[in-house]
């Protein structure tokens, strides 16, 4: 929105802004924030930023070491609708004022550097992604996890299970959630007000839909952007979805896999490399009219793939959703329209250089996008670097429908890790594309191993499972 201090300032006396929100990004992906007065936010403090504690937040500082600076980019300033005391939202990048630099943990900057890498490469200058970030829209929700008991409950007015209840019939079967109108469709009109406040933010909404699983499975894409501009328009996005459900008495969740027997959320993600506003992942004579520069990007992709699910699903519960055999995208290969392969070549709009893509399957929306896109750019760049042709490399392209492969031919496929300890493992002996350009340091990916482990690995894996009840309590 604003270039300068004084056009912020400007536009809170226009509008009559009492509060300032400086939102900010944690390591694992969710935004933090704290509101300023108007009065007290002159023009020095927009610049100069404001103290916070550090060792609060996840994955930051240590407490010997805690002070930390927000520093508000003042071209993402975009008034909050949700308050109902005028407030103007501001990102923030995190510094360090005893480094007198950029905070070297903070996503956001990490996502900077992945741009800043690309420009440096030669290879192109900016590198446009597209995330298509699916979730659950629920009447209600709770679960406990106390030492004598644990467990969830998860209603929706059209989950399946509610067909037996009076004048509830129009529920939706068990991957059956792909387009039904109304009465079927529940939540068209709330999509629809979610896509309008999209647009309220600066966010370009291109279309809204029901998702394929019951209980209100929604998906709505945003127009591609430049990584950083993507990133923070999906934190956006998140932030933007969450609250107009709150106000309509529902709630959103991105948790990949909140549903058993039914499909999970995943968050495909469009990417393309440009360079003085061309695209440079067309050739009409390639297969499926990919040049040879997009060819190396995939086999970077493909090559890295177990490594970068560490930051693109980056949850225990994403590995309840990619399981082999079933319609996940766990296939480590490339193919033209063939959904069920980690990488995908869109062919909707064939002709067209501008169109030309690769959607890469995997992810899942639980991830941070600055980490997760930085990651995935840091991969595809290897690969064109290394020159790494993903058919000489036994990626594909696979062409054919995995479920009536022969046995012997099936086996040669290789499926995407299994749970979030083998990516992490994957991570540790991989991550040296990473760390190239100084995109990602030593430092965080350890510190990001350990966080999940110490935080998430761990917990999960030492405390009784209810099937386990179900499985062995009779023993």
């Amino acid at each position: 929105m604003a270039k300068k201090p004084s056009d912020v300032i400007d536009f809170i006396k226009k509008n009559d802004v009492k509060m300032i929100d400086l939102v900010f990004v944690d390591v694992p992906g969710t935004w933090q924030h704290a509101s300023v007065p108007a009065a007290a936010m002159d023009a020095d403090a927009l610049v100069d930023g404001i103290g916070f504690d550090g060792s609060s937040i996840r994955g930051f500082q240590s407490i010997h070491e805690s002070d930390m600076l927000l520093k508000p980019d003042l071209e993402t300033a975009r008034l909050d609708g949700f308050r109902a005391v005028p407030t103007l939202s501001i990102i923030c990048d995190i510094f360090d004022p005893v480094a007198e630099g950029s905070y070297d943990r903070d996503p956001r900057n990490i996502a900077k550097r992945a741009e800043a890498y690309l420009k440096a490469s030669g290879i192109g200058d900016t590198a446009f992604f597209g995330p298509e970030a699916e979730f659950f829209i629920f009447d209600s929700v709770a679960f406990e996890n106390e030492p004598q008991t644990t467990g969830y409950s998860i209603d929706s007015v059209e989950g399946h299970w509610n067909s037996g209840e009076v004048g509830l019939g129009y529920t939706i079967r068990n991957k059956e959630g792909y387009y039904p109108v109304p009465p079927a469709d529940h939540f068209m009109d709330l999509r629809a007000e979610m896509a309008l406040e999209l647009e309220k933010w600066g966010i370009a909404v291109e279309m809204q839909h029901h998702e394929v699983a019951t209980a209100g499975q929604a998906e709505i894409d945003m127009k591609f952007d430049s990584l950083l501009k993507m990133a923070d328009n999906l934190m956006t996005y998140k932030y933007v979805i969450k609250n107009v459900a709150a106000r309509n008495g529902r709630t959103v969740t991105f948790m990949p896999k909140p549903l058993f027997g039914d499909n999970g959320s995943g968050m495909h993600v469009h990417q393309s490399i440009w360079n003085n506003g061309k695209p440079l992942f067309y050739d009409a004579s390639g297969y499926a009219e990919c040049s040879q520069t997009m060819l190396y990007y995939i086999g970077g992709l493909l090559t890295h793939i177990d490594s970068v699910l560490a930051f693109a699903a980056p949850t225990t519960n994403s590995y309840k959703r990619l399981v082999p055999h079933y319609e996940a995208p766990v296939n480590v290969a490339f193919s033209a329209r063939n959904r069920s392969a980690a990488v995908r070549i869109p062919m909707y709009f064939k002709g067209s250089p501008k169109s030309k893509r690769l959607e890469f399957r995997p992810p899942d929306p639980s991830c941070n996008p600055y980490l997760a896109f930085a990651a995935m750019l840091c991969a595809g760049i290897d690969g064109i670097k290394k020159k790494i042709d993903p058919v000489a490399a036994g990626f594909g392209p696979l062409d054919k429908n995995i479920y009536d492969l022969p046995p012997e031919e099936a086996r040669k496929l290789r499926s995407v890790p299994g749970s979030l300890n083998d990516t992490l493992a994957a991570l540790v002996k991989d991550h040296s594309y990473l760390t190239e350009g100084g995109v990602f340091s030593e430092d965080f990916i350890h510190s990001w191993v350990q966080y999940k482990f110490e935080r998430e690995l761990q917990p999960v894996a030492i405390r009784p499972h209810p099937y386990e009840f179900y499985l062995y309590f009779d023993t």
